[in-house]
């Protein structure tokens, strides 16, 4: 199994990663998926703890270039980016065909009623069984008892989870007993899909450059997780492509 710095990566596609999500909502399986990026990686190497959540995920795929481009260089050549934001649209055109209802969990106010208007203008037979958006303060145990109760109420399948990391990914942990349906963590794609927040061109994500674009969007938000994030993951993995190198030399060699 793929893994950089601790983190497992699977090797997915979007078809192969709405057909798995499929096939788990078919069978009565619940869980959740992270598309993980360099943040979420290093989160995992400062918290263990974050890090057994992510790696108990039912899929993680790679969410940014960096993670891509890591993973070729670790033998994984076919290895493409599966994002979070984009992931949930192709789900969104998916259960259109599917019949299954959708949930949206996260952001604000504002932005979840610009976002279900502009999914509804794109997919017009989505069909989407609630929303909430969550204070900002850490939850009680009785509000995620009640985020879940609420939610396995709805008969939502697919659960759009909008809380950035590492808090959609520990609420996702914390509901996964409780919601029967497949959670999603998707970052900042409430924002972006809505409107509210620019998402950064094509080309500066093929390039590896997104980081740059929402840093100079969110300077003061994001200049701690990108300045020292960024770097250190740049060395960290260099050690791990170094060692293994090395060992597949020695393999070879022997």
């Amino acid at each position: 199994m793929p893994q950089i710095l601790g983190t497992r990566i699977d090797l997915t596609t979007y078809d192969q990663a709405c057909d798995r999500i499929k096939t788990w909502i078919e069978s009565g399986e619940s869980g959740y998926v992270i598309p993980a990026n360099v943040h979420v990686v290093m989160t995992g190497v400062w918290q263990p703890r974050f890090q057994t959540m992510v790696n108990e995920a039912k899929l993680v795929t790679a969410d940014g270039m960096p993670l891509v481009w890591g993973l070729r260089l670790l033998g994984y050549e076919k290895s493409v980016r599966v994002y979070g934001p984009d992931l949930m649209l192709a789900l969104c055109a998916k259960v259109t065909e599917w019949g299954w209802p959708i949930y949206l969990y996260g952001s604000e106010p504002r932005v979840m009623e610009q976002l279900t208007i502009n999914l509804l203008n794109h997919y017009p037979n989505l069909a989407i069984a609630g929303s909430h958006c969550p204070p900002f303060r850490p939850l009680s145990p009785e509000e995620y008892q009640a985020d879940g109760d609420r939610i396995r109420a709805s008969g939502a399948k697919i659960i759009f989870v909008s809380l950035g990391c590492p808090k959609q990914e520990e609420w996702m942990y914390q509901q996964r007993q409780r919601i029967n349906g497949i959670m999603l963590g998707v970052g900042a794609a409430f924002n972006f899909h809505s409107g509210h927040v620019r998402q950064a061109p094509r080309w500066m994500m093929a390039l590896g450059l997104e980081w740059l674009f929402r840093l100079s969007q969110e300077p003061r938000r994001l200049a701690g997780r990108y300045l020292i994030n960024n770097p250190l993951f740049l060395i960290l993995f260099a050690g791990q492509w170094l060692h293994a190198t090395c060992t597949r030399r020695k393999v070879n060699e022997e």
